[in-house]
């Protein structure tokens, strides 16, 4: 099953990593990069991990993913 997002919707969205690595579990998404040219069409998200402060980017799609991401914090 997967997540259903709306792109436009994603900024400062919580989300719960499935697997907790190096303490990091609940996370909020701090920037959307759209495409380069585009306003519509959403390239990548930078998540936020709350505990540590850590940023990093990653495909927008994979919070689509129910197995790695689930919406909120649980």
């Amino acid at each position: 099953m997967q997540n259903k997002i709306n792109p436009k919707k994603l900024l400062l969205s919580k989300w719960t990593s499935v697997k907790v690595l190096e303490r990091e579990k609940h996370f909020i998404v701090t920037k959307v990069h759209w495409q380069q040219g585009s306003t519509d069409k959403l390239d990548q998200v930078t998540i936020e991990a709350i505990l540590t402060k850590k940023s990093k980017m990653i495909p927008w799609e994979n919070l689509k993913d129910n197995t790695q991401w689930l919406p909120g914090w649980k």
